[in-house]
């Protein structure tokens, strides 16, 4: 088990709204500089992106360029979801009906959650921009 796991873990934790409900099902942290994969396909609630997934996503990010997403869409665990928008070249929102991913960049990492069907994807992205702001504190 990747001791990167439990970020999945504090991940979920902090998309819980007043009620207790969580607004992540899944979710993964790959590195910046290839996508190569910090936390494991071992954990329960992992979001399992395939290495091309992965690197496209990290290529996105490192080059600060979406056009890909843009024309193509995003691709992330093998599911294909509509680019919504871009910020500041950090962060990336995308839909799938009634589901969505968020994936925002670090200095070093990518942090990707899937909201599932009934759940706000604001409160995740407030929760994956908790988690990015804590490894930026870290220097990562």
């Amino acid at each position: 088990m990747s001791a990167w796991d439990s970020y999945i873990d504090n991940a979920i934790e902090q998309s819980k709204d007043e009620s207790g409900q969580a607004h992540i099902d899944k979710a993964c942290i790959i590195g910046l500089d290839g996508g190569g994969k910090w936390t494991s396909d071992q954990h329960p609630c992992a979001l399992k992106l395939n290495p091309y997934e992965a690197k496209t996503i990290a290529e996105c990010f490192k080059k600060k360029d979406f056009t890909s997403f843009v024309a193509g869409g995003v691709h992330v665990g093998e599911v294909y979801y509509i680019f919504l928008e871009e910020i500041d070249s950090k962060v990336v929102y995308a839909k799938k009906q009634l589901s969505g991913v968020t994936l925002q960049a670090s200095n070093t990492a990518i942090v990707v959650a899937r909201t599932g069907e009934g759940m706000q994807q604001g409160n995740a992205n407030k929760a994956v921009g908790k988690i990015v702001a804590y490894l930026e504190d870290m220097n990562m």
